[in-house]
């Protein structure tokens, strides 16, 4: 099939199995837990640093200048993110500048990204399925903070973050038209998307069952 085709056939795989992280399913904890937005924060300066951190590290590994840009941009974005949610903390009475959001090591999720060799894993995995994810996961996070009576940092995630991520989203379906060519590629692309929301969904679950935690911000 055409790269076109490939990337519209994936967005719909996609839709399919990120269903499960929808609230309908993320919304009936069966653990309780502290449903803070402090304590979402926290999970949501871990989410950024790692997205930071693994667009930095694919930077330096291609060679492509137009990919190298698209990782630039990521890695800035998400570095933004986190100032600005560590403010937001501040204005919260939370000290994020105390905090270390890897003090227990970086997470599967990021492993698995960091382990990916190929430009068309990458993006399949990373821009284009896990900035799905993020999409769909601070939806539920805005959804949460207006119930909580927090409209600030609902507005910070429906104005700022949010917008970058979908961006996020469509520079990876731009680079997937360009490198999912071959029978190969997609291939390579599909399992990397699918094992992204696998990870992803097996994370929510062991979060929910250790902290009562079903819908912390994405990134």
């Amino acid at each position: 099939m055409t790269a076109a085709e490939f990337v519209a056939a994936l967005a719909e795989e996609n839709q399919a199995l990120l269903r499960r992280l929808e609230p309908e399913a993320t919304l009936r904890p069966e653990v309780e837990g502290d449903l803070s937005v402090i304590n979402m924060l926290k999970v949501a300066l871990r989410n950024e640093v790692e997205a930071t951190e693994i667009a930095a590290r694919w930077l330096t590994t291609t060679d492509d200048v137009h990919v190298k840009m698209a990782f630039a941009r990521q890695a800035g974005d998400e570095a933004r993110h986190y100032r600005l949610i560590a403010e937001r903390l501040r204005e919260l009475g939370f000290e994020a500048g105390a905090f270390d959001p890897l003090a227990k090591g970086y997470g599967p999720l990021f492993q698995y990204l960091d382990a990916l060799g190929t430009t068309v894993e990458r993006v399949a995995a990373g821009q284009f399925t896990r900035e799905a994810i993020a999409v769909v996961k601070n939806r539920q996070f805005i959804e949460f903070c207006e119930r909580a009576g927090d409209t600030a940092t609902a507005t910070l995630y429906r104005e700022v973050i949010e917008p970058d991520e979908r961006f996020h989203h469509e520079l990876g379906r731009s680079l997937l038209l360009r490198f999912a060519t071959t029978p190969e590629a997609q291939q390579a692309a599909r399992q990397a998307a699918a094992r992204t929301l696998a990870l992803a969904e097996e994370l929510q679950a062991a979060a929910l069952k250790t902290a009562g935690i079903h819908h912390a911000p994405g990134c």
